[in-house]
């Protein structure tokens, strides 16, 4: 059985959540019935591989995001039409195809639909109503909807009348990791920072966490994210940079220095306000450390109510001053014992078998 994977940027992963879950998938994957064939797209990649973890690897020429990303994808779909036996999006961009290509084939198409990323304050007006439509296409016409955050699902079911799967991620891919002299090249030391990582946009709360900490000088902070991607991040770097604890790093794509710097911080903050279950919050509550959280639905779901929630800054500077040590020990065991249930990855790819079968 050959799954077609389509709507990400592709694998090796060098992108974000979804090229993380493929990356796992592949890994992971536990049917010797089940073979992948994955999309990527070819400006992402200078080394082209035919192969990847038993993965067959097709390249189309164009960017998997933005405008161009649903030529990318319109283009995945309909190869994956003539080669796959079952075709999973993880995304809806690509979808406007569906009815059409329903018409002509019965192969099972399994669509994930991520958060509700017509939401996001980054899109304007036209790329929201594109989103949008295209997610109400895939939950009428897909064969299978995937939820990944219980609160996505109980709107699919309220808005589309429909069942869907909940299936989350993984977050077993990060480690802890501990060097001194690496860590202190940044002028940090063990358990003695609050640490991020995120995409520098307005939904994940970037500014507040910024001004909290900004009047919070002896809680140092590390960010790491996309500063230069757009004029936000800029101007955003550009005022709180002459803040002296805070501490604003570029990406990071090297998996042991960020896993340096995450699991040897003493608080994590988790800003993200859009979207379902975020890769970097399960990832986190794997490495067992105590979560502050932006005060949503989607992250009180994945966190089950046992991590602390921030509205705005204020709040969060009354939590962190406020949160004992015996605090932080006791949410941290709560969040390593909610992601060994629910956030291994060989849970996530046993998950994603059953459905193509």
């Amino acid at each position: 059985m050959k799954i077609g994977v389509i709507s990400t940027v592709g694998v090796p992963a060098c992108y974000g959540g979804y090229e993380t879950l493929v990356e796992n998938l592949l890994t992971y994957c536990q049917h010797s019935d089940v073979n992948y064939q994955v999309y990527c797209s070819s400006v992402a990649y200078s080394k082209k591989r035919k192969e990847y973890k038993n993965a067959q690897l097709k390249y189309f020429p164009f960017k998997a995001n933005g405008p161009i990303g649903i030529l990318y994808d319109s283009c995945s779909l309909f190869h994956a039409y003539f080669t796959c036996d079952v075709i999973m999006s993880l995304g809806t961009v690509g979808c406007f195809w569906l009815p059409l290509f329903k018409l002509f084939s019965s192969k099972k198409v399994i669509v994930n639909l991520d958060g509700l990323d017509d939401k996001r304050e980054k899109w304007n007006r036209l790329a929201r109503f594109v989103i949008r439509n295209a997610r109400n296409i895939a939950a009428k016409k897909a064969d299978v909807i995937i939820a990944d955050n219980f609160v996505i699902q109980k709107y699919i079911k309220d808005k589309y009348h429909r069942d869907s799967v909940l299936i989350e991620y993984g977050g077993d891919n990060a480690y802890t990791y501990y060097d001194e002299n690496q860590l202190s090249k940044y002028g940090l030391k063990r358990n003695e920072y609050a640490f991020k990582v995120a995409r520098i946009e307005p939904e994940n709360k970037i500014d507040v966490i910024l001004e909290a900490f900004s009047k919070m000088p002896l809680q140092k902070l590390v960010l790491v994210g996309n500063w230069n991607k757009n004029l936000y991040g800029r101007n955003t770097r550009k005022y709180y940079e002459k803040f002296s604890n805070l501490i604003l790093l570029d990406p990071i794509y090297n998996s042991q220095e960020i896993n340096l710097l995450r699991s040897n911080c003493n608080i994590y903050i988790h800003g993200h306000s859009a979207g379902g279950t975020n890769p970097s919050l399960v990832e986190a509550m794997y490495l067992g450390l105590p979560i502050i959280a932006s005060n949503v639905p989607y992250n009180r779901a994945t966190t089950e109510d046992k991590a602390l929630y921030f509205n705005d800054s204020k709040d969060l500077c009354n939590i962190v001053l406020s949160l004992s040590h015996i605090q932080k020990k006791e949410i941290a065991s709560c969040m390593k014992n909610i992601a060994e249930r629910r956030y291994l990855w060989k849970i996530i790819a046993d998950k994603y078998e059953q459905l193509y079968h």
